[in-house]
């Protein structure tokens, strides 16, 4: 949901499946809340990603699939359709009059790559003085070249700024290899 508070709290039980849901446009959030409110678990991976308005940069976790999220359905307990009658929620993925699940290891895999905050962690892999892009903050898009990382989840980038080299501190989710 909104605060995963770890990965325990969307842990599979037994008969329980993860199924993709579509949501309504712009309503990912709107349908999260109304499912939770209806006593579901769900899933809306997010990432960090950088919006230009009006001469203005701004932060935002945004969904990773627009329009998608997952749902913790046991089929044979829970009153699935329901979740096609919540708010933001236009369909579950259905075949033959039934809902279909994803297949296993896909959702669980996205659950284990999120941090605290609810966002997905795709930066596995980096290491120093390999090339890459900032994808969020003032240098959106900027390459460099990773030139620390720590294990508080910082790293140091050495970017080419104006002919002159800039060296930036940045949160780890900021940069992904450049590719």
């Amino acid at each position: 949901m909104g605060d995963l508070g770890g990965a325990g709290n969307l842990a599979l039980l037994q008969g329980e499946r993860w199924f993709l849901a579509r949501t309504l446009p712009h309503r990912e959030a709107t349908a999260e809340m109304h499912l939770k409110l209806q006593k579901f678990r769900s899933f809306l991976p997010r990432h960090l990603k950088t919006v230009r308005h009006a001469r203005k940069l701004r932060s935002v976790n945004a969904p990773i699939f627009p329009g998608y999220l997952f749902v913790v359905l046991n089929l044979e307990r829970d009153r699935w359709r329901s979740v096609n009658g919540t708010i933001g929620i236009a369909t579950l993925f259905m075949a033959y009059d039934r809902p279909i699940p994803v297949p296993d290891g896909i959702v669980e895999t996205l659950v284990q790559s999120t941090d605290k905050s609810g966002v997905l962690q795709f930066t596995d892999g980096l290491e120093c003085g390999q090339k890459v892009r900032l994808v969020a903050g003032p240098f959106a898009q900027a390459l460099g070249i990773l030139d620390r990382l720590d294990d508080s989840g910082r790293v140091e980038v050495l970017l080419e700024i104006m002919g002159g080299g800039t060296r930036v501190k940045l949160a780890r989710s900021w940069v992904e290899p450049a590719g």
